[in-house]
Order: structure tokens, then C-alpha cells, then sequence
């Protein structure tokens, strides 16, 4: 049994849920998400909360149970409160710049690295080493955030490079005499 998808997801005023051809629908004060369906699981939108149960006992069923639950769990704190991920840059001339659609950045390599801002995330430069990224689909913006990271990941010596905020970085002693 599935402890996580045992839980029905609450609802809050002001938001509004609605199932209709497999595709759960919910908006609110953020904007609009949508999530097709499995055809694994039942769900059923009562009084304020949204229920989901698996079909039958297969092992399957019970698999996309958890995980339907969660990704309902995800729309709804999306289009309340949204999401957002916070990547510190470190090293030597290593920089960062929001310019309206892209950002910028400049990672130690010959050229400029730009990246098109993706439609519905929105991203923030406070200082040049620090880059917020923001929205109400945690994937597109986990997605996002792992492209960026990509371009420069955390060596271990000196932990230059692009980082979660809060990532604990493995360190190496370097060699010795």
C-alpha cells in the first residue's frame, strides 16, 4: 500500500479542479496546469480534495499510484504558491546575466553561453553569481535548472562551477609534495 497515495491532495479556496477526457485540469491564482491521466489509477474530485486510487491490485497499479498522487500534490502547489530553484555560480570570472528572454554567462569558455528562457519560467539575476529560476511546472523548471547546471558542474578540487543552493559538494584533497 502506498502511504503517499493514500492521502487525498487538498484543495485550496480560490483554486479549482476538473477532470474531463483523462486530462485533470487546475487553475488557479498562478495560472492554469494540466495533467493527462493514467488509466492505471481512479480520480475522483469531492468536497475540497482530489482522491486517487489505484484500479485493481496489479503491481502496476499500484506502481502509478504514488506518483499520480504526487503529481496531482504538484499542480496544485504550482498554480498556489509555484516553484523555484536557486543555482550559485563559483570561480574566477564566472558570471551570470539575465537579458529579457536569455540569460547569459560566462563560464571560463571562449564565448558567451546564451540560453532561451523557455515560455512560463521566468528568470532572475539578484547579483552576477546567483540565478533564480521560477514557474508553476516543477518539471520545466527542475528541467531548466539542470540544463543550466550542465554547463558547468562543480569540479571537486576547488568546487568551481554551477550549483544547486544548499548542494553539499564532495571535496578532494588535491596532491601533495
Amino acid at each position: 500500500m502506498s502511504r503517499i497515495g493514500k492521502k487525498p491532495v487538498a484543495v485550496p479556496s480560490g483554486v479549482t479542479a476538473n477532470i474531463d477526457n483523462g486530462v485533470l485540469s487546475v487553475k488557479g491564482p498562478k495560472g492554469t496546469l494540466t495533467l493527462s491521466l493514467s488509466d492505471q489509477v481512479t480520480y475522483a474530485v469531492e468536497d475540497g480534495s482530489i482522491a486517487v486510487q489505484p484500479v485493481n491490485q496489479s503491481k502496476q497499479a499500484r506502481s502509478h499510484w504514488g506518483m499520480q498522487r504526487t503529481l496531482v500534490s504538484n499542480l496544485i502547489e504550482g498554480v498556489t504558491n509555484g516553484f523555484t530553484k536557486v543555482l550559485e555560480i563559483k570561480g574566477v570570472g564566472y558570471r551570470a546575466n539575465s537579458q529579457g528572454k536569455t540569460l547569459k554567462l560566462q563560464l571560463g569558455y571562449s564565448h558567451d553561453v546564451d540560453i532561451a528562457v523557455p515560455e512560463g519560467i521566468e528568470i532572475k539575476t539578484p547579483d552576477n553569481t546567483t540565478v533564480e529560476i521560477s514557474g508553476i511546472d516543477k518539471q520545466k523548471v527542475g528541467q531548466i535548472a539542470a540544463e543550466i547546471r550542465r554547463w558547468r558542474k562543480p569540479e571537486p578540487y576547488k568546487g568551481k562551477g554551477i550549483a544547486y543552493r544548499g548542494e553539499y559538494i564532495f571535496r578532494k584533497e588535491g596532491k601533495k609534495k
